[in-house]
């Protein structure tokens, strides 16, 4: 940060003391006002984070907090769990938050803040949906826009727990978004297409590169601006795609690389963290997601390369350094549809 602005800033908070409690008008009344100023002069990025966060395993709030503020971006979070491990662990123990949801976002709001996004993970319950998206309607602005990353499952099956009811509420959700990342099999139940494949085996088993390339279209119809599907078939064997689109524009990019042969909880919340960050920093949608792939990428690389349990997920510390540095050897290609 530039010595003025710093120096501004330090001034601010120093006299925000006398400022709420010294002049005319109460405490309530003047938060929001000293809020609004502080947003003006700094150029910190704030996102609210709304994820579960696990004690043990690089999953939700363990990711993303890291990868978004290694892009320069306070992360503001509002969990919805605490767990004693990720869920992927057998015998995890979880404290649910969806009672102090609610209260969160009340403070916040007496507080006054204002978010340049706001992101949503994993969601347990249809309560929580319905709080995420009274948040989504209360703190969206003209000048924020909102991430969804609908997780319900993987590998053409729901998670435990997601059922149509969630499905549903999750399709809701997306309506009220800018920007959705589902990967392949997520895609599948927001469209509600008939999930292919052996049972655990993946949905890209019985998808087309070409079927892919449409839904990621069709999911912008339910009203996000960007659609971004990961996990999708390429057309070269041995390669995976991540397809974004931009439905303003009607424009289509296809990101691929090398299919590895390892998967790790978590990536999910990486990418999409990774995504949000970019975009927030000024990023063409293509731009954002080559970054955000070529992250995961070169993470799971350098996890293949070490001992360790998978469960424990990505070693994304290893390489948090591709968040800042030049993207290399992945490019978003555009897509001509109708072909």
């Amino acid at each position: 940060m530039p010595f003025f602005q710093e120096t501004t800033r330090r001034i601010c908070l120093f006299s925000m003391n006398e400022f709420i409690s010294g002049g005319m008008g109460g405490r309530d009344e003047k938060l929001p006002i000293f809020a609004a100023f502080m947003d003006k002069i700094t150029d910190m990025k704030k996102i609210a984070a709304i994820h579960d966060i696990s004690g043990y395993g690089r999953a939700s709030l363990t990711v993303a907090i890291p990868v978004l503020s290694a892009m320069g971006c306070q992360v503001c979070p509002l969990p919805t769990a605490v767990l004693s491990a990720h869920s992927e662990y057998p015998g995890f123990r979880s404290l649910d938050l969806t009672d102090h949801m609610q209260p969160i976002i009340d403070h916040w709001r007496e507080l006054g803040l204002r978010f340049d996004a706001l992101y949503s993970g994993y969601l347990a319950s249809g309560r929580q949906l319905d709080i995420v998206e009274r948040f989504f309607v209360e703190f969206g602005r003209e000048d924020n826009f909102v991430v969804v990353d609908p997780v319900m499952g993987d590998r053409g099956v729901l998670y435990p727990g997601m059922d149509a009811g969630m499905v549903e509420g999750m399709r809701r959700l997306c309506g009220r978004a800018k920007v959705v990342t589902p990967n392949l099999t997520e895609a599948a139940f927001l469209l509600g297409r008939e999930v292919c494949g052996a049972r655990g085996a993946g949905v890209s088993a019985g998808v087309s590169a070409r079927e892919a390339e449409e839904w990621c279209v069709e999911l912008a119809g339910m009203g996000p601006e960007y659609s971004i599907v990961t996990s999708a078939p390429a057309e070269e064997p041995g390669r995976i795609a991540t397809l974004a689109y931009d439905r303003r524009e009607g424009k289509l990019w296809r990101v691929c690389c090398e299919e590895l042969p390892a998967s790790y909880p978590g990536t999910g919340d990486a990418f999409a963290s990774a995504v949000t960050g970019g975009l927030l920093r000024g990023e063409t949608l293509p731009e954002a997601v080559a970054r955000a792939v070529y992250f995961i990428h070169e993470g799971i690389r350098e996890t293949m390369a070490c001992e360790h349990d998978p469960l424990d997920g990505m070693h994304q510390e290893k390489v948090l350094h591709c968040l800042a540095e030049e993207v290399r050897g992945v490019v978003a290609e555009p897509v001509e549809r109708g072909r």
